[in-house]
């Protein structure tokens, strides 16, 4: 069964709620600005992410307030100084990052608040969060109010003008995904975390064209036994193999009187181990059972 919700016809809680469940893990902005006597403010963002690298520009969206329709005091301190230095969060740091997400009143530093090192930047007015594996400063392009009303999303789109990374979290010249340890916004208190364990990689589509799902026999593409994952990592094959290399890996693997289901469970297994070919070898043999 399917629920169909018309965003116009549930209270706006609801529909937050049910936005910020389904649209998830969000990256974390947590952004420094300054109003235009010098006052700082640190509060986080998960409507967040990077649009563009040529040039750099990321976009984040401080909401109105869902009680009181109120402006939050990053959107308010932008519009009179344009610029926002944007941490990035991982796990070390998540609890001052809540923290500071505080409804203090204008003109308290969260900064001090959640216990973060106050780090002066080099191009822009707010500072940058010392514990932050990276921070990026960035001048304002635009401000883009989407509406008057509560939860209204205020677009901040800005440019990169400098990155500081703290260098703990390279390995051989390359920003580290597994020692970066971020963290990334749920629905309601939850929070997921990048660790080890939770990633996986799933190789690109090949700017050759993969042979995609629709060229693979009616056999594999209804297979009982394999999943949609596996059918799309088989489609990003460029090319099958030749029927003289199935009788060849086959007969090395001693499958001849295998039966179809066999092969497809072989397949599966070798399908999460990354061997694609081979795999693709197993299933065209059963196909010819």
């Amino acid at each position: 069964m399917i629920k169909t919700i018309d965003p116009s016809q549930v209270p706006q809680p609801e529909l937050h709620s049910i936005l910020l469940t389904a649209v998830a893990p969000r990256p974390i902005c947590f952004a420094s600005t300054v109003d235009k006597e010098g006052n700082v403010n640190l509060s986080p963002f998960s409507f967040f992410n990077v649009f563009s690298s040529n040039p750099p520009v990321m976009i984040f969206s401080p909401s109105r307030s869902g009680r009181d329709n109120s402006l939050k005091h990053t959107h308010e301190n932008i519009v009179e100084v344009p610029e926002v230095t944007i941490n990035i969060v991982n796990h070390d740091m998540v609890e001052q990052m809540s923290l500071s997400s505080t409804a203090y009143d204008k003109g308290v530093n969260e900064f001090v608040k959640a216990g973060f090192t106050q780090v002066p930047s080099e191009k822009v007015k707010p500072p940058r969060v010392g514990e932050a594996p990276v921070s990026f400063e960035c001048s304002v392009i635009e401000v883009i109010e989407l509406a008057q009303t509560p939860g209204a999303g205020n677009l901040i789109i800005v440019k990169v003008e400098l990155i500081h990374v703290n260098e703990g979290y390279f390995t051989d010249g390359i920003l580290d995904t597994e020692k970066l340890d971020l963290v990334g916004r749920m629905g309601g208190n939850w929070y997921i975390r990048a660790i080890k364990e939770s990633l996986f990689e799933v190789p690109k589509p090949l700017r050759t064209h993969g042979i995609g799902v629709d060229a693979l026999p009616k056999g594999i593409r209804e297979s009982t036994v394999l999943t949609g994952n596996n059918l799309g990592r088989l489609g990003n094959l460029e090319s099958v193999p030749s029927t003289k290399e199935i009788k060849a890996v086959i007969e090395k693997e001693g499958l001849q009187n295998a039966s179809k289901t066999e092969l497809h469970t072989l397949a599966k297994q070798l399908l999460e181990e990354g061997d694609t070919v081979k795999a693709m070898a197993y299933l065209l043999f059963g196909e010819s059972l």
